[in-house]
């Protein structure tokens, strides 16, 4: 590094970490975004620069669903063996959020100090991002429709993605899901090392397809793939009758490994958080442990005590993702443990400005259990038509459902917990931007 580039370094980290010292004594939140902004404009090449210095390489985790909870417990594993981490914990996953978090991580020379950088990746960002960041680790989770006004369709981001792949060193690790038949063909075609972790639990198996599936064709030659089950959406054990196109070869069973957190979906992200872990060197002994006592990112099953009340928030942001949170409030109703439904809907940048999606999720099944479901959001009457369709939908309810409409979500999340009993969870389902609001009413204080 030449002087020039040196003293537009130092600059630039000297602003950055001003900004962040700023906006957090001013208590404006958490300056996740605003200081790599500025930095990037002071430094062009910042990014590249600081992924440079990562000792050990930089780990990129993208996919539709599950990134933030991944990434923490990889983060979790890998802090229980002593190495330092710099990770983007509050899920800013644009550029300018990753830019931030690295600088957080660097000394006033802009000298940075970690042996791992954990980076959770927006989906649609991953090509801009390898134009500037060799990482030693790919970790690829899902890939769902979600947000269609920003992203597309899921085969259009697979073929982006394995363009931008391509040219990395053939010493990258690429880990990705067996079981999506999109990840599982982008993973065959790749000339890297290539892992997958997927399922083997025929007795997860969902009843039926859902109606939220998203790519049941073969990603080859686009015939109907044939599957033995389906685990969540379009995640399962499949084979293509027409090419020979088959789920690949995971690492190890997944009926061998611990899960704490609720839902299905938890229990990939237990998997591919894992098998990245195994494949830097952790002994398998070693991340069963550390799983066994980890504990939700924020807002991701993440469980809370208010007023005396037990509270689990389940973000919910595509179809899939809500469909994999009634299917896991639905087993706790039925247990008579979980009676009252907060859905919090909004249709902010960050949600996805279209939300004809909630007409793909199988909101029936939620309101078939009955109980009391409460709406609110910006988008609250949207959420309250969808669910009194469902209801009317349903010729033979017999389970009485309560349904409270509540544009003030301060008073929505009151009520809730005023009608949650003593002895059950109240649920909370929101999206992103929501999820951000229902918090900061809980905690007291702001998260971005």
């Amino acid at each position: 590094m030449n002087l020039v580039d040196r003293l537009r370094l130092g600059l630039a980290v000297a602003v950055a970490k001003t900004v962040t010292n700023t906006v957090r004594r001013l208590n404006l939140g958490a300056a996740s975004v605003l200081p790599g902004a500025i930095a990037r404009r002071l430094h062009p090449k910042l990014l590249s620069l600081l992924c440079e210095q990562v000792k050990q390489g930089v780990i990129l985790v993208v996919g539709t669903n599950g990134k933030t909870t991944t990434s923490l417990l990889l983060r979790t594993i890998l802090e229980d063996k002593g190495y330092k981490i710099a990770h983007n914990e509050t899920g800013a996953n644009l550029i300018n959020g990753l830019v931030t978090t690295l600088l957080n991580n660097t000394n006033l020379i802009g000298e940075l100090k970690a042996d791992y950088g954990i980076l959770e990746v927006d989906e649609n960002i991953l090509p801009l991002l390898l134009k500037e960041c060799q990482p030693r680790v790919i970790l690829a989770l899902n890939l769902f429709r979600d947000q269609l006004d920003r992203y597309g369709e899921v085969d259009t981001i697979s073929q982006r993605w394995q363009s931008a792949i391509a040219p990395l060193s053939p010493h990258t690790l690429i880990v990705l899901n067996a079981d999506d038949p999109t990840l599982s063909h982008l993973g065959q075609q790749l000339t890297q090392t290539v892992r997958y972790f997927g399922l083997s639990e025929p007795h997860l198996y969902l009843e039926e397809i859902p109606h939220a599936v998203d790519s049941i064709y073969c990603p080859r030659c686009g015939h109907p793939l044939n599957y033995q089950g389906v685990y969540l959406s379009h995640l399962g054990d499949f084979s293509c009758p027409s090419c020979g196109f088959a789920k690949s070869e995971t690492a190890f069973p997944s009926q061998d490994w611990p899960q704490i957190l609720i839902g299905v979906y938890n229990k990939y992200n237990t998997l591919a958080a894992g098998l990245v872990a195994h494949e830097l060197g952790i002994d398998l002994l070693d991340i069963f442990d550390t799983v066994k006592d980890f504990r939700a990112a924020f807002g991701r099953a993440e469980e809370l005590t208010i007023n005396g009340k037990h509270v689990r928030i389940l973000l919910s942001k595509n179809p899939v993702g809500m469909n994999e949170t009634i299917r896991a409030v639905n087993e706790l109703k039925m247990q008579g443990k979980a009676s009252t439904t907060l859905l919090v809907l909004n249709d902010r940048i960050p949600d996805g400005t279209d939300v004809s999606w909630i007409w793909d999720v199988d909101t029936e099944k939620l309101v078939q259990l009955g109980g009391t479901l409460i709406v609110s959001g910006d988008r609250v009457y949207d959420m309250a038509l969808r669910l009194k369709y469902s209801q009317e939908t349903l010729t033979n309810q017999q389970n009485p459902v309560k349904l409270l409409v509540e544009e003030n979500l301060a008073q929505a999340i009151q009520t809730a917990l005023e009608l949650s009993p003593e002895d059950e969870t109240l649920h909370i389902i929101p999206t992103y931007s929501a999820m951000l609001e229902v918090r900061g009413i809980l905690t007291g204080r702001q998260i971005l």
